[in-house]
């Protein structure tokens, strides 16, 4: 058990954890709809794309969002290789160090699909859909980051990182969803 672990076995800490985890998941779904809908005012004094383009500028936007699973794939396999104990795979039980590292990317990996899926969906919708590609992937990006910096500090230190890479990509899905249903 981990010291965040021990600090939250009475009920006042455990509450005291998840109004700081709430709070930053309001406040990072705050950001999300503020972002997007200024992508939105932007989007609607551009000129339409053809669909082969929209696709295009999302996929070359993509590389930011992969970019992320490969340097939490880099990170577990550089913790491995300068450890005795996880250079093994963990045959001999893995190090602290290197479960974070594993939990960062598997998350990181689960909202790598997620947005990839909710931005080639906007592109696919959104006609422009630019300005939501270039929010979202912005978005992603300074989620990403900050959940990686906050992960080792518990919850309420990754929720606000969480929150500002998941939310993003549900609000796309829903807005993709809801066009695509509306023509």
């Amino acid at each position: 058990m981990n010291v965040t672990d021990q600090s939250l076995s009475t009920p006042v800490a455990f509450h005291r954890e998840q109004r700081a985890v709430g709070f930053a998941m309001v406040l990072a779904g705050v950001i999300s709809a503020i972002a997007l809908g200024m992508a939105a005012l932007t989007a609607y004094s551009e000129a339409s794309a053809p669909f082969d383009e929209r696709i295009e500028h999302v996929l070359r936007l993509e590389f930011i969002v992969v970019a992320w699973l490969a340097a939490t794939i880099a990170n577990v396999a550089r913790l491995r290789l300068f450890s005795t104990r996880d250079i093994g795979g963990g045959r001999d039980g893995e190090t602290r160090k290197v479960r974070e590292a594993r939990a960062v990317l598997q998350n990181t990996l689960e909202q790598v699909v997620l947005a990839v899926l909710a931005h080639l969906g906007v592109a696919a919708s959104f006609n422009p859909s630019a300005p939501f590609i270039v929010a979202l992937v912005a978005l992603f990006f300074v989620g990403c980051l900050l959940f990686w910096v906050g992960y080792s500090r518990g919850a309420k230190g990754r929720a606000f990182g969480f929150a500002l890479t998941f939310y993003p990509s549900v609000i796309a899905l829903f807005g993709s969803a809801f066009v695509t249903v509306s023509r």
